[in-house]
């Protein structure tokens, strides 16, 4: 069994622009569910993603299997495409630049090696009805420019 971390970033009315995540974790018995959410100030939408993550992560247990669920293919492909050639490029991307939002990326990367991540992408406002809520979740925090208590 193992934990489900469905997680999304919102930035509106522009980007960059007053950013805020939403998360709804699911525990191991697929009955006890949380929802999650915080506003973050200005920011970007890639900002709001990892950010998303990164507090979805924080509430599943260290040594935990978890799923992180979003839509973001930049957080997915970041955890599971990109860092290995980051980390061997000194935290360069393909351009020989400095990697973007690396404190963000590097809590990621702490938390994820903590447990045992899988991740899967889904598509945005198609109906996942997690999605959607993690989503209404940012957008909440966002219009309140608040979020929930921290755990």
């Amino acid at each position: 069994m193992k934990w489900l971390a469905y997680t999304d970033g919102a930035c509106a009315p522009s980007n960059p622009g007053p950013a805020a995540w939403g998360a709804v974790l699911i525990a191991p018995d697929g009955r006890t569910e949380t929802d999650h959410f915080g506003f973050i100030g200005h920011g970007t939408n890639q900002i709001a993603e990892l950010t998303a993550a990164i507090e979805g992560l924080t509430r599943v247990p260290a040594g935990a299997a978890v799923e992180l669920v979003s839509d973001s293919q930049y957080v997915l492909k970041g955890l599971s495409e990109w860092r290995a050639g980051w980390e061997r490029k000194g935290y360069r991307n393909s351009k020989g630049e400095p990697v973007a939002n690396l404190g963000l990326w590097k809590q990621l990367f702490a938390l994820a090696d903590a447990r045992k991540v899988s991740t899967r992408w889904v598509r945005g406002h198609n109906g996942d009805p997690h999605n959607e809520r993690a989503d209404a979740l940012a957008n909440k925090a966002l219009a309140l420019k608040s979020g929930s208590p921290t755990p």
